[in-house]
């Protein structure tokens, strides 16, 4: 009984921040709906491990370059990425081979925290990734954004095919940032709801 007064003030004041965020907590999960992510993990926090991750990725990256300049929308891309996830598993798997590690890659949806880049912030939320394990996958992860291809170019400018203006305003201004503190804290609470 004493758990059920704490929580529903909670609760309450909860509901009240979203209902006040309503419109940003809208924007962002359209965000998260036209971006597609790059997750991967490495085998551990070991410093070889951690550059083998890198290679990983930058084989990866150069693979899908030419793969996603014809998509015209993140459902392009994630399904070009399904019909291709054994070449990009191949190379990815050929890349760690001499080490002895097993390559595992696969398209999902999982949840992401708020992530700051040098140019942009990406709201927490749950995503459309490629997400690649190598051997244990117990040692810290890197991400970025596939389609569009930021990952690659680094700039905003890419988000263009994908994003309304305002979307994309949200993503580099500095006022957004308490809100998207606020829509990560709505989105844990619903992933964990969700599962």
């Amino acid at each position: 009984m004493f758990k059920l007064k704490l929580f529903a003030p909670l609760f309450l004041v909860f509901v009240l921040l979203i209902g006040c965020f309503s419109p940003v907590v809208k924007m962002s999960e359209n965000i998260s709906k036209n971006v597609f992510r790059l997750h991967i993990i490495a085998n551990s926090d070991s410093e070889f491990d951690q550059k083998l991750k890198l290679c990983v990725r930058d084989n990866v990256l150069n693979l899908t370059e030419d793969l996603y300049k014809s998509c015209d929308c993140v459902g392009d891309a994630v399904n070009l990425t399904k019909n291709n996830i054994d070449i990009i598993n191949d190379i990815a798997q050929k890349t760690v081979n001499s080490y002895g590690y097993k390559v595992k890659s696969y398209v999902c949806r999982e949840y992401f925290n708020t992530r700051y880049y040098d140019t942009f912030t990406l709201p927490a939320g749950v995503y459309n990734s490629l997400k690649i394990e190598i051997g244990k996958a117990e040692g810290h992860n890197w991400w970025c954004v596939m389609y569009p291809t930021v990952c690659i170019t680094g700039c905003t400018d890419d988000f263009s095919k994908t994003l309304s203006d305002e979307e994309k305003s949200m993503l580099v201004s500095d006022k957004y940032i308490v809100r998207f503190k606020v829509v990560e804290i709505y989105e844990k609470v619903k992933s964990k709801l969700s599962s």
